[in-house]
């Protein structure tokens, strides 16, 4: 114990260093970003035990930029740039029908190399190229403002990979895409959009070489190359579960899960961690037990995804985040809120370039606590700008339950190589009261919501 609270003792200081040395958390100082990242890999302790049930809220297709624009303390300027042009953002309704492209090679387009100019080559027929360069005014997302300022805002998360929502949901279960011997990974997202081990016989996925180009003959969508978070909780005992929406489209009744396209949890005993509807979280918390750690994604109805015309997803989130908060496991818990990708929509900050697959596009993520750290001389709320990717989050569960890591990053694993979002937590501070989130919808409103038996995010 002695040797951790010393880790974690110079760890803090060489935070205060930088943050002496930089006078901000905004990601906007003289210090390198890899220097800062570096000093937050220093050891430090774990939770100690105080954080035991893990949420993990996933959103749709959103960038950084198109949420928090001018959020005070990030890094979320009013404008951007289409080619050399300064752009300012323009707002945009949260239920705006028209969506965006938002495929691998769509990603590199908008990327350009980390000029960040590209976006573009997003923009759907008929849309201005000006488009994907909007935000949505904070009065249309106000309880994920209101959670961004009483707890921690992430402003450097990045998607393990360029591209869509197929490849991003798996790595926040495995961190990793990559198909053995190592030479391609999995891209996009399988014809028809049906991601799992029900898809048509015949069935191929994208694959994406290191070369960075994209091929159609991939394996079939029921993978059993990789470990994911079920084998390594399984094998500790540690309870999980998987919230998903149930759909129905065109290819029978199952529930959308990435787990779905993992051939043992799929056809085994843990396909009962994986329950429909994804509102039962909120009745489920309030009882006298419950999994350690629990994946959430949305219906259709309640996606932030561009296209589907609602504005209830802030709503959707501010109930679970209430539902916890409410509930017995408050002192215990860790919800970590982030969107999926960034749905085409402009980011101003290059994500670091990793490996062949990324990192992927800049997204949203809140990090909610009674533990969540609170920036000096506040009462509440922090900026923080770690780089983190979507592994980050698994380093986090294998910490807080001491877990191997799932493999090596030679072979793909990106948890082994991810900065821990454990910086967003002082667990030397007194845990604070959870005060509810206001919203438009409250959690009535979405137990008695008729499902619509369509996916998320179909891409």
């Amino acid at each position: 114990m002695r040797v951790r609270l010393l880790a974690s003792f110079f760890l803090s200081c060489v935070l205060g260093a930088l943050s002496a040395c930089t006078g901000a958390t905004s990601g906007f100082t003289s210090v390198p970003q890899a220097q800062r990242d570096e000093a937050r890999r220093a050891p430090r302790s774990a939770s100690s035990g105080l954080i035991t049930h893990i949420f993990i809220v996933i959103q749709e297709n959103r960038s950084f930029e198109n949420l928090f624009r001018g959020f005070p303390g990030a890094n979320a300027p009013l404008y951007g740039y289409l080619g050399s042009t300064k752009t300012t953002l323009q707002p945009v309704a949260l239920n705006n029908p028209a969506e965006l492209h938002n495929r691998w090679i769509y990603a590199l387009k908008d990327w350009d190399n980390g000029k960040m100019d590209g976006f573009s080559i997003s923009a759907m027929q008929g849309q201005q190229p000006t488009y994907p360069y909007s935000y949505v005014p904070q009065s249309q997302i106000q309880p994920y403002w209101t959670l961004a300022s009483r707890y921690v805002l992430a402003d450097r998360m990045f998607a393990t990979e360029f591209g869509a929502s197929f490849t991003a949901h798996l790595d926040l279960i495995d961190g990793n895409t990559v198909l053995p011997p190592g030479t391609y990974a999995e891209a996009d997202y399988p014809p028809n959009y049906v991601w799992g081990c029900n898809a048509a016989a015949g069935t191929k996925t994208y694959l994406v070489n290191h070369a960075r180009q994209e091929s159609y003959n991939g394996p079939f969508p029921c993978f059993t190359q990789v470990r994911t978070m079920a084998d390594s909780l399984d094998a500790a005992h540690i309870s999980w579960r998987y919230y998903a929406p149930s759909v129905s489209e065109g290819f029978g009744s199952t529930m959308w899960s990435a787990f779905s396209a993992i051939k043992n949890v799929y056809t085994g005993p843990d396909w009962s961690n994986v329950v429909t509807p994804e509102s039962r979280v909120l009745t489920d918390v309030t009882k006298s037990s419950f999994p350690n750690v629990v994946w959430i994604t949305p219906d259709w109805a309640n996606s932030d995804h561009p296209g589907n015309g609602s504005a209830t997803g802030p709503s959707w989130v501010a109930s679970v985040v209430n539902a916890v908060g409410a509930s017995r496991f408050w002192q215990s818990s860790a919800i970590i809120v982030l969107w999926d990708d960034w749905g085409g929509w402009y980011d101003n900050v290059p994500p670091p370039q990793r490996d062949f697959l990324g990192l992927g596009m800049r997204v949203p993520c809140i990090i909610i606590s009674p533990y969540s750290r609170i920036a000096p001389g506040r009462t509440a709320g922090y900026v923080s700008d770690t780089t983190y990717e979507f592994g980050s989050v698994l380093k986090f569960i294998e910490q807080t339950f001491n877990l191997a890591p799932l493999g090596t990053t030679a072979n793909g694993y990106t948890d082994s190589r991810a900065t821990s979002i454990i910086d967003s937590f002082d667990f030397t501070q007194k845990p604070r009261a959870f005060k509810a989130i206001s919203a438009k919808y409250p959690a009535s409103y979405f137990l008695h919501q008729t499902p619509s038996m369509r996916a998320p995010d179909e891409y």
